[in-house]
This record gives structure tokens, sequence and C-alpha cells, in this order.
């Protein structure tokens, strides 16, 4: 048998292919996502299971002058395959390569830059109105929402908008009831008795049947048939229809995995102006039976076998290095148990952040709120309010989401809130939408917030434990995507004085102050700048705000040349605090601050994006050495 794949590099290519033809195109798809991602690791369950969905869609609709949105970005690989980029897809979310979501600026067939949930329908009703307004009305517009993205409050925000403005869009749920860990909330159970409804899918697919059969009547017909569709459902379904309430017109459920059904149904709905929700069910890693049986292991599983289903990387235990994420987890397990007002909190993370570690003992005291960043931390507030101490667990880049709610009702009411976020830095393969590289910056702007960063894994337990103290007000942690350093992190807790740094190494030429896991990197660049008889003092600072200024002071009065080190934007952030105080104090000192630059920073792995950057020991060594020589004028002062 051909294989059919290897001449498809365009949608227009598909298009050549008889309907028989489009499931051997599903299965060699399957075949060539397993086999580059078991070998190039990267989220791998959701587009494995969007394959026949997005085979239709090509097939179907006329990219790139139709619109796709695809929501959580990583449902899109069969996608980016289809759409030019198959030859290069063993490059994707490496450096210099392919990014691991839609990106604009690489493919005309990438509607809309996307990485963060619950985004596309608000993206597919601006370029549905804007088509209307240049004239273009056969532009047609496809949100394709799934993983969870449907219980994000923006997506109904989007809904709601689109159906009043009765824009001729289509919006395709993919219901595979997961995100990355299983979906919860009413809006999942309410999905879950649309699905099992016997009786009302049995007459809608009847109805079904007879709207493509009468296709050709004409749109009198169609528009009375719809009607009566309409009718049947309030008869079969003892509520109205969520979808339908808010003004488009539902179809479905409908097989995710049929796709010569799907093209028959995408065609027929091409024909129906305005609002329509077409929901689709689907099987998360379908085709790959390790994947089906253990979505949320396999969202990213990492390098496998594409055979066995043999995972190369499992979780890191206590007993061996361990993740940042699973130190925090542990660490929440054990304050929980010592006191009993706190709670854990997290916008549908916790397998991702280790929170479920907690839930498995503690299940009524953590909470896993669904895809919304913005409601889990006032849902927080609400329990601070009423004594409890919440540690709310959002990845640095999705606390992003929620900035109006840390500010207006945590910080305002200094409130003893806890953020921890996770895969803060440079976090690797998943690139610009994915780095955590605001937060020192729009944190310490916030009035009452202490803002903190553990240089490894131990200062994050204590950091953690310091923060559940009475009376701390909120308080931000901070800690990279990755392993830890040591084996036995599991020590006695000690209380960190907040806003105190401490001294790691003496020196005479050049003070080094970092702030978080970067103070590693100065470590390694010591020793390799002794043996150049150059001599660098270091200071691990712990705190952004309040900044320890006593130890700035000790700083200054030591030493004229200085280096400040963070994982994250360098506007507005550590070293901007340092420099902040200088000035203050009318401090004359020439100041070098490493960090992100002002720019968006593509994909590839965190010891590439350091050195891109750099702030690793290469990086520290050559500007510690400009400045012996003085080659550095970064900032006088």
């Amino acid at each position: 048998m051909a294989n059919l794949l290897e001449n498809i590099d365009y949608p227009s290519d598909l298009k050549k292919l008889n309907e028989k033809e489009l499931p051997q195109v599903c299965a060699e798809l399957r075949e060539m996502i397993i086999r580059e991602a078991s070998c190039n690791p990267g989220h791998f369950g959701a587009s494995m299971g969007v394959v026949e969905l997005t085979v239709a869609l090509h097939y179907v609709y006329n990219t790139p002058y139709d619109k796709l949105i695809w929501d959580v970005g990583h449902q899109a690989y069969g996608h980016k395959i289809l759409t030019g980029r198959r030859k290069q897809f063993h490059t994707n979310r490496r450096y210099k390569g392919i990014s691991g979501f839609p990106n604009r600026s690489e493919s005309e067939y990438d509607a809309f830059g996307v990485g963060h949930s619950s985004t596309s329908i608000s993206a597919a009703l601006g370029i549905s109105i804007a088509a209307q307004l240049d004239g273009e009305k056969d532009r047609k517009v496809v949100a394709i929402i799934g993983d969870g993205s449907m219980t994000g409050g923006m997506a109904f925000e989007g809904l709601n908008n689109a159906g009043g403005a009765n824009a001729d869009i289509l919006v395709i749920l993919n219901d595979n009831n997961m995100s990355i860990d299983p979906n919860v909330g009413g809006i999942s159970r309410y999905f879950v008795r649309m699905q099992t409804s016997r009786a009302y899918n049995r007459l809608r697919s009847g109805v079904w049947q007879v709207l493509h059969h009468f296709k050709r009547a004409g749109r009198n017909t169609l528009t009375l048939l719809r009607k009566h569709q309409h009718a049947v459902k309030s008869i079969v379904f003892d509520e109205s229809n969520l979808f339908e309430a808010l003004g488009f017109r539902y179809f479905g459920p409908v097989d995710g995995h049929d796709v010569v059904t799907l093209t028959r149904i995408l065609n027929d709905l091409k024909e129906i102006p305005g609002p329509k929700l077409l929901h689709v069910l689907t099987k998360k890693g379908k085709g790959f039976t390790p994947a089906e049986n253990d979505a949320t292991k396999w969202h990213a599983p990492g390098k496998f076998d594409a055979v066995t289903g043999e995972i190369f990387n499992e979780p890191d235990s206590n007993t061996k290095i361990a993740k940042y994420q699973f130190v925090f987890g542990q660490t929440l397990l054990d304050l929980a148990r010592k006191n009993k007002n706190i709670v854990g909190v997290t916008p549908a993370m916790p397998s991702g952040c280790s929170m479920n570690i907690m839930m498995e003992e503690m299940p009524e005291r953590a909470f896993d709120v669904g895809i919304a960043e913005p409601h889990a931390v006032t849902f927080a507030a609400g329990m601070a309010v009423s004594g409890k101490i919440p540690f709310v667990n959002i990845y640095s880049s999705f606390m992003q989401r929620s900035y109006d709610q840390i500010i207006h009702d945590v910080a305002l009411q200094n409130l003893h809130v806890i953020f921890c976020m996770d895969r803060g830095g440079l976090v690797g393969a998943d690139g610009a939408t994915h780095h955590g590289i605001f937060d020192f910056s729009f944190m310490r702007n916030i009035p009452n917030m202490t803002v903190s960063a553990p240089m490894d894994e131990i200062e994050l337990r204590n950091l953690m434990y310091s923060a559940q103290l009475h009376g701390k007000g909120p308080f931000s942690i901070r800690y990279p995507r990755g392993n830890g350093l040591h084996k036995d992190w599991r020590v006695e807790f000690s209380e960190i004085p907040i806003g105190k740094g401490r001294k790691m190494a003496e020196g005479t030429d050049v003070a080094i102050l970092s702030i978080g896991h970067p103070g590693n990197f100065v470590t390694e660049a010591r020793s390799i700048l002794a043996a150049e008889n150059i001599s660098v003092a270091h200071y691990d600072m712990r705190f952004v705000k309040p900044i320890d200024q006593e130890l700035l002071d000790e700083i200054a009065a030591n030493f004229d040349q200085i280096i400040t080190i963070e994982d994250g934007l360098i506007n507005g952030g550590f070293g901007s605090a340092v420099l902040e105080y200088f000035a203050s104090r009318g401090l004359k000192k020439t100041v070098v601050r490493l960090g992100v630059p002002d720019r968006f920073i593509e994909q590839g792995t965190q010891k590439e994006l350091y050195h891109e950057c750099g702030f690793d020991a290469e990086g520290i060594c050559q500007t510690v050495r400009n400045m012996v020589i003085g080659k550095c004028e970064n900032v006088k002062m």
C-alpha cells in the first residue's frame, strides 16, 4: 500500500484524495506523531486525539483563507504536519526549530498564536467580525477548543459575545474529558450528561440524517428542519441546552474518530450561517494504547519506546534527585499535616505541580478549580478572609492571567495567600508562551507583596515554611522547571527571616548578587575564575521584595563592580531593584545586569536558552573578565 502522507505537503494535496483514503492518512499521521514524539519529547496525547478532526478540517475548509484557531495549541501537531512542516517536524520544540504551538510568524496556516487556554473563541470572533467588515462573506472561521479549555471563564465570555453578535463562526468542542488531569466541575458533568442521554442522542442522530438527506432541498427546508430539531431537543432533554441559550446552534455529540462522517458533517455545517457549535467526542491518546489508558501520564511523557510504550524518564521520587514540583507537593503535605488551616488550590494542574500528593491524603483541603486562574486566586482570597492559609500553585506564565485578582482581591486586602509559581524563568521547549520571565517584574510592583525565589529545593521548603507562619500577608515564591540538586532535601524546616539574603562566598574583585537557581551557575563560574586568579564574592539575595538593604549596604561598602543575575526579564526585575536602591542612596557603582533581555525567547533546552541570554556559567565568567579589565559599562552610577 502506497504511503499517502509522504505526498501531502499542504492541504491542497490532501484534497486530491477521495474520502475512502482519509482513514489511511489518519493512520499514517498517527504513526508519524508516535515516531517523532518518542525520540523528540513533547505534548503527545492531545494531538493523537484529534487526528481525524484535523484531517477532516483541512479536507473540508479552504485553509489558509479559511481560518482554524487551535485552543491549547498542543493539539496542533497533526495540523503542523499537514501544513508545510512535515519535513521539519523532527525539529519540533527544538532550539531554532519549529514551535510546539501554532505561531503566526512560522506559517500562514497558523491563524492565531496560542499556548494558554480558552482564547480560541474570542480570537475566532474577532477574525470573523473583521472578515465581515472587509466584505469577505465567504471566509469561514473555526475555533477548536478542547483539553479542558471550556472550563476557562474566557471561553464563556467569547461564547456570550459571539452568540449575541450572531457571528458566522463554528466552535468545535473537542470533548475528551481531560485537560492535563481529568476535567472537574459542573461544566464537565454537563458534557457527560449530554453524552450519555441515549434518547436524546438517538433522536438527534435521526434528525441529523434527515438534515443531510434534504441538504439540497433549499434553505427554507433546511430552516424548517432545524426548527424541528430544536423542538425534538426540548422534548428529550429536560433542561435548555447551554450553548443554544447563548445563541449557538448546537450539533452533536458526534464520534470524533470517524473521519469520513466528520467531513460530511463539516460540509453540512458550512451551509448554515451564524454561530454554531459542534460537540465532538474524542479519546486523548487515541491510537496508542498506553496513552489511551493513562491520559494524564501521556499528556507530555518525555522520551518513550514507540512499540512498547516504556517511558524512559519516569517522574522522580524522593529517593532520587527530585524535581522542584515534587518538592513543592511533598512540602505542602508536610506543612498541611502540621497546620490545619493550610489549603491548596490549583487551576487544573494537580499532577503538573504535584498538588495531587496532598489531594490523595487530604482531598477535602486541596482544590482543582479547572482552567480558571483568576477564579483560583479570588477563591483562595475568600478562604483567606475566613482564616485559611491558601497555597495557590499556578505556573508563572499562567499567573499572568490572574494579575487583577492578585492586586484587587488579595494584595489590596493584605490577605495571607501564598503564590507558588512553578516553571519560573526559561522553561525550555515550550517556548515563548510558557517562559515564566515576568513574575519578578509584575509581583514586585504590588504593595504588600513579598517576592522570593529559592536557590535550591531546600530553600524552597524553608521559604514555604516561612511563608505560612502567622501574619505574612501575600507572599510569592517562584522556582524553576526541572530537577533540584540534593538527594537529601527533605530536611527539618528552618525559618528564613523575611527580606534577608545570605553571603555564599567571600571575594575581592567583583560581587555577584543572584536570585533563585542561577546562583548555582555562580558557584560553577567562581571555580573557573579562581583558576584565573579572579576573586568573586557571591550573595544569594533570596528576596526581591523586601530587598535586603543591610546586605546591599555591605556590598556597596566593599565593591565598586557588581553583577546581578536573574532568570527573568531584566526590565523591572531583581537587577532593577538593586539599581533603584543604589540610586536612592546616591551610591556610584558599576552594575551589570544579567538576565532575559527585552524580547520574547523562543524554544530550546534550558541550557541552550541560558547560554543565549548570557547568564550561564560561561556568560558569567566572560562578564566578570570584562569587568576586571575595564570593558563593562552596563550601568554606571
